[in-house]
């Protein structure tokens, strides 16, 4: 039973498609128990924008979960505008964390990197980002906060 009124728009919905199964059906299941609207950003993305993407310091890597379909960003509404606001995509990660768990697909959270398994931790989404922050804090390195980006566990 839905705990909202939210709803993927047909450009998220698009932006779903050629995404693997599985995390397709965790994303409509967190949209309609989160408490925070969110649309579907990205999904599958060409080799040639992760390279753009690389270059300009949005992403890290070449070996993007995007390039094969198992990954997706998550854009927080509040009302019909888009946030950044950390503090959003903490509910939002609940929400995915909650699905991922009732249709048993292990995702890993771009806010909170030390954690491969956000799925099976015991950590909340704000937890699991201070674990990632001290983490870092402790290792002497920055982190790349990726709050919008969940992705499928590699193996799953």
């Amino acid at each position: 039973m839905p705990c909202n009124n939210f709803k993927l728009s047909s450009r998220s919905l698009g932006n779903l498609e050629g995404v693997y199964g599985p995390l397709v059906q965790v994303v409509h299941r967190a949209i309609e128990i989160t408490e925070i609207d969110f649309g579907v950003i990205e999904g599958v993305r060409s080799l040639e924008t992760q390279k753009e993407y690389v270059e300009a310091g949005v992403s890290q890597t070449m070996k993007s979960r995007h390039i094969t379909g198992h990954a997706v960003d998550l854009l927080a509404y509040l009302g019909s505008r888009g946030s950044w606001e950390m503090s959003l995509y903490f509910k939002i990660a609940d929400a995915m964390k909650k699905a991922s768990l009732d249709l048993c697909v292990d995702i890993r959270w771009g806010g909170a990197w030390t954690v491969d398994n956000f799925t099976n931790s015991i950590y909340t989404g704000k937890e699991a980002h201070t674990s990632y922050l001290e983490v870092c804090s402790y290792q002497g390195r920055r982190p790349f906060i990726d709050g919008p980006h969940f992705e499928v566990v590699r193996n799953a």
